[in-house]
């Protein structure tokens, strides 16, 4: 009897740059602009959870004073 194919896990979307620091002020990484909360739950989260929280990130990018992203 054949073991059953799994396929691979599928790749999860995420904002995540690379650039971690978390921005005392407004709460949110500077990179990404994702609270710790939300990047802890990331992979646990469900497509639309993440889709709701990617579609916030535009409007938290302007709660960081630009000098702390290097504008």
């Amino acid at each position: 009897m054949n073991a059953p194919v799994s396929s691979p896990p599928r790749p999860i979307v995420t904002p995540c740059v690379k650039v971690c620091a978390v921005d005392g002020e407004s709460g949110f990484c500077l990179g990404c602009q994702r609270t710790l909360p939300e990047i802890a739950r990331w992979s646990a989260m469900s497509d639309a959870e993440r889709a709701a929280v990617m579609a916030d990130l535009p409007g938290r990018r302007a709660l960081i004073r630009p000098e702390k992203l290097g504008l």
